[in-house]
């Protein structure tokens, strides 16, 4: 069939479909480079004629309306399900809201609780059958399309196609617009020295034929970018990157030893360089699935000799850590590192890696990021009976099947020595070390 009559009856500009958002709506995108920056500025633009809307986003790589101007709250508020700058300061400042959620229950979040009135979306055109691709995410993309009841497209050439992501047909589409602007794309990471050093400790601990998750970040890039001596890896991630596109690049990673889904890379979205979209781009061997089947941990551990890495902000004695607050101060979500710790270490051969400098800087100098507690109203992104190995640029602690004691010893030995004797002696006075 020809379905390019279908398409010019539904192509309007951004403005039109801003029109048709009314009081009370639950909108949503999905993540990254999905979020679709010309409807989010025109419904923006006439905010003050809405109330009551609510807008779901996920890694806001461009500034949107509702987070960047505190006088839409109200009218548009924004709920971030894991925050870039720009929603990180939204919630801070008062005039946005947060989704705590594990990645994995996405699709269950969206399903039992949450209303989709409008999806908005970044889209590859539409091919000759009718089809868009979603591109750069799989992430929540096909529960939001069964639940919708408008969806609304933003047409861009410059979103790549995936061959196995969801897919929305002209038929399910209230309204598109055709918006062609090159993909937002993630700024790179310095990896300074520390990183190097923690990228090199983690490296020497995976060996040829692992399969690998890679977090955000510096110190996971640094990982990655050691790697490339390396044979036969697998890769099962939640976020596609330019360390990961090195590695099929060069050969280092083949996913020919991956029990799940061999020969392909998994992930269930991308973030980086313009080279990490060119590699889905209608790439039958990279496949960007939902996260409920990505992050999974019950199909994570069935790929053998599993290796997650992720970063955090600090570590407490217990092992709890925290990725996602500086106290009580928003930072980001959970995103997927519960996920992939507990897929990790409950595969055979599996292991998980958290990595942090060992201090981290503030207006008040130069803090241990290992601590005897968390501080006050910091959140744990991972728990203590998950937790394998923390990892600071002074060594590798170990803390996975070992008592409190061990943990503690373990991680005063990977703290900064400006910090150990401190730490000893609230270990101590904890009661801990025995």
């Amino acid at each position: 069939m020809d379905y390019s009559g279908q398409y010019a009856a539904k192509r309007c500009e951004a403005a039109e479909i801003a029109a048709r958002v009314e009081n009370g709506w639950h909108i949503c995108a999905d993540v990254g480079a999905s979020n679709p920056s010309a409807i989010f500025d025109a419904i923006g633009a006439r905010a003050d004629t809405l109330s009551g809307v609510i807008a779901d986003t996920n890694i806001e790589l461009l500034p949107i309306p509702w987070f960047e101007n505190p006088s839409i709250f109200g009218n548009v508020t924004g709920c971030s399900w894991f925050s870039n700058a720009g929603a990180r300061k939204a919630v801070r400042g008062g005039y946005a809201d947060v989704m705590p959620i594990r990645y994995c229950d996405g699709a269950a979040i969206i399903r039992d609780y949450t209303a989709v009135d409008a999806l908005c979306l970044v889209v590859s055109p539409m091919d000759r059958h009718g089809f868009f691709s979603m591109g750069t995410s799989g992430s929540f993309g096909t529960e939001r399309i069964r639940k919708a009841r408008h969806i609304f497209l933003e047409v861009n050439r410059f979103m790549p196609r995936s061959l196995a992501g969801p897919q929305i047909h002209i038929s399910m589409v209230s309204a598109l617009c055709e918006h062609h602007a090159p993909l937002p794309e993630l700024p790179a990471v310095e990896i300074d020295i520390v990183s190097q050093r923690i990228g090199a400790l983690i490296a020497e601990r995976i060996n040829d034929g692992d399969c690998l998750q890679l977090g955000i970040g510096a110190i996971p890039n640094a990982v990655g970018f050691t790697l490339k001596s390396k044979h036969s890896l697998g890769i099962h991630t939640e976020m596609l990157t330019d360390s990961i596109a090195e590695l099929l690049e060069c050969g280092a990673a083949d996913n020919s030893r991956k029990q799940v889904k061999p020969g392909k890379t998994v992930a269930t979205f991308a973030l980086g360089s313009r080279r990490v979209y060119d590699l889905i781009d209608d790439n039958p061997a990279v496949e960007i699935l939902p996260s409920e089947f990505v992050n999974d941990p019950l199909v994570i551990c069935q790929n053998d000799n599993m290796v997650s890495v992720n970063s955090a902000i600090e570590a407490d004695f217990y092992g709890q850590v925290c990725g996602e607050s500086v106290g009580t101060a928003h930072v980001s979500g959970s995103g997927g590192q519960p996920d992939f710790v507990r897929g990790a270490v409950t595969s055979k051969n599996g292991r998980s890696f958290i990595a942090f400098s060992s201090v981290a800087q503030t207006k008040n100098g130069e803090v241990s990021r290992i601590v005897p507690v968390l501080a006050p109203g910091a959140i744990v992104t991972t728990s203590k009976n998950d937790v394998d190995m923390i990892v600071t640029e002074y060594g590798v602690a170990k803390l996975r099947g070992q008592p409190l004691s061990a943990r503690a010893k373990n991680l005063i030995a990977v703290a900064h020595p400006d910090f150990r004797d401190d730490l000893t002696f609230h270990a101590k006075k904890q009661g801990i070390l025995i």
